[in-house]
């Protein structure tokens, strides 16, 4: 073999179809200096941005919801810029339209003819900032597109470019002028991130660090490689006793006295979707119980619906997922 088509040669699948860890080991070095690119400007808790790996790597939606002032938006920014994608940001108001998301037809008076204005929604990654200050009407407007990567203006369906995600953030007490997000528009999230105050430690370093410019972000990735990393996390190792645990663990929140809508099927999808992309930042071609675990809280917890005296309450709903997680046991096969 000659020193040329040695280097042209990458890692290649398994007979079976099975990620390799050559492929896994290739992968994670991109993911490392896309965090290391975030971390420059983000100061917070590594795990924040790990999720956001999570849900890259599973194709998947994440809502960041913290109190003003935590930086939801400067971390999406600065991991959108990181990707090296087209980005679109979309400041939700109560006055927002439909159109104004998915773009319309408008008239050429020159041909005499009516053209596709494209929307925001035409990107890789959007950013939907406060998105619960829209009404319902516009909020539909995302279902299709997060749920079928198409949407449909005027009759006529376009498909999305690849990869696409959307990165919403809400502020969860403000209340007042905002419109709740839909139970089925929360259960197309992979994954929803909390974001609280920093550690006394990262407050210090931000003062240390403001004014001196915002340092610069290189991207690391393209939408091709994003696209490769997602078709490598299907095809990570999952066992059948670990799939029989996620069924477990999401039966066991439809069953709980304090749950009135437990996880979904789709829930079940997401928190093995999820494991994946977390053996994948682990570095392993195998999902584990403990992936599972891990995964559990952020994938499962927002999309419960407890009983009216505990409606609103994110610790009730993490409450139940922690206690699934403590009482259900994992049956090795």
């Amino acid at each position: 073999m000659t020193a040329q088509a040695t280097q042209t040669v990458g890692p290649t699948p398994s007979a079976d179809g099975a990620a390799t860890q050559q492929e896994v080991d290739a992968a994670r070095a991109p993911l490392d200096a896309l965090r290391a690119q975030v971390s420059r400007v983000y100061l917070g808790p590594a795990r924040t941005v790990d999720l956001l790996l999570i849900a890259l790597l599973g194709r998947g939606h994440a809502l960041l919801e913290g109190v003003p002032g935590v930086a939801k938006t400067t971390l999406v920014k600065t991991y959108a810029t990181a990707l090296g994608c087209s980005v679109r940001r979309v400041q939700f108001t109560p006055d927002l339209l439909p159109s104004d998301i998915t773009g319309t037809y408008v008239l050429s008076p020159r041909e005499g003819t009516f053209a596709l204005r494209a929307g925001p929604i035409f990107a890789n990654v959007v950013l939907a900032d406060e998105i619960n200050r829209a009404p319902a009407k516009t909020q539909s407007a995302l279902l299709e597109a997060m749920q079928e990567r198409q949407v449909t203006i005027e009759g006529d369906r376009f498909e999305l470019p690849q990869p696409f995600i959307v990165l919403a953030t809400q502020n969860p007490v403000d209340l007042e002028g905002t419109y709740p997000l839909p139970e089925a528009q929360i259960d197309r999230f992979l994954l929803h991130v909390p974001m609280s105050y920093p550690s006394p430690k990262e407050e210090v370093e931000m003062l240390r660090s403001h004014g001196g410019g915002t340092p610069h972000v290189s991207p690391v990735l393209d939408p091709t490689r994003v696209v490769e990393l997602q078709n490598l996390t299907t095809r990570i190792h999952v066992e059948d006793d670990v799939l029989d645990y996620v069924v477990a663990l999401t039966t066991f929140t439809r069953k709980h006295p304090r749950v009135v809508l437990g996880a979904s099927p789709r829930a079940s999808l997401s928190l093995l979707t999820a494991a994946r992309g977390l053996a994948i930042l682990k570095g392993r071609t195998f999902v584990t119980p403990d992936d599972v675990r891990e995964s559990a809280g952020p994938v499962l917890a927002h999309r419960l619906v407890l009983a009216p005296e505990l409606e609103g309450d994110h610790k009730a709903r993490t409450g139940v997922v922690e206690e699934g997680v403590n009482r259900v046991p994992y049956r090795r096969g």
